[in-house]
């Protein structure tokens, strides 16, 4: 293992990125978001990525285990000699250029699910969509925008199409932040999810707000109940308040 820059992941504090990282993957692991060794997540601090590595149990997870990417130079200023780097690092570098301070990648069961659900019942659609949902107030209203989502305000989360490849969803990961430049996720189709915030603290917020909406589209289908309500509901709706 290269250890001549050990001290950019070395400390006490639980907040450091390598710490952050092991404790968030370990997190995600009881939640079956990242079984296998799936998934993954980076935190960019200052000029300095934090990435998990590929290829490790994320339950298992060590800071000694993590990479550092130079952000300007998209070199490496730590490399673990015996693992390897993480397929994701493109597509976290992608989030990253957008602003973002974290970005998580999980194979939630929910979120593979709701893209099988819109290509079966919504040919053609590009998106997942769910309104009047209280949970949506977890989701920002965009980059650069204050606030949060409200309970009428509809969610929009692309979906784009999986690859052989990890790397090679970048392209079309960054071709749907352009065209919905307000998400902070993207679906990818029976595969999972990314999801980004401008720090650790939103980017978990939003993908733990994000897996309860799927998990509780995937039930609304189940009861025949609409994901967007239809013009008489929103009429009953909106007289409610």
């Amino acid at each position: 293992m290269d250890t001549t820059n050990d001290y950019l992941i070395l400390s006490n504090s639980p907040l450091h990125p390598a710490n952050l990282i092991c404790e968030l993957c370990r997190n995600f692991y009881t939640l079956g978001w990242v079984t296998g060794t799936g998934g993954g997540t980076s935190i960019r601090q200052g000029n300095h990525i934090f990435i998990a590595p590929s290829g490790v149990q994320k339950e298992r997870l060590q800071p000694e285990h993590i990479f550092v990417l130079d952000y300007t130079t998209r070199e490496y200023l730590r490399r673990p000699l015996v693992l390897k780097p993480s397929a994701c690092t493109p597509l976290f570098l992608a989030a990253f250029d957008q602003g973002a301070g974290c970005c998580i990648h999980t194979h939630s069961q929910w979120a593979v699910l709701v893209t099988l659900l819109v290509e079966r019942d919504f040919p053609g659609q590009e998106y997942f969509e769910i309104s009047h949902l209280e949970q949506t107030k977890g989701i920002g209203k965009g980059r650069g925008k204050e606030g949060n989502l409200g309970y009428r305000d509809r969610l929009r989360v692309p979906i784009i199409e999986n690859t052989a490849q990890e790397e090679n969803l970048t392209a079309s990961l960054e071709e749907a932040m352009r065209k919905y430049p307000d998400t902070y996720a993207v679906l990818v189709k029976r595969h999972g999810i990314y999801v980004w915030g401008d720090n650790v603290h939103k980017a978990k917020t939003q993908v733990e707000s994000l897996d309860y909406l799927f998990q509780l589209a995937v039930e609304m289908k189940k009861l025949g109940l609409a994901w967007i309500p239809d013009t008489d509901q929103l009429r009953i709706l909106d007289e409610k308040e």
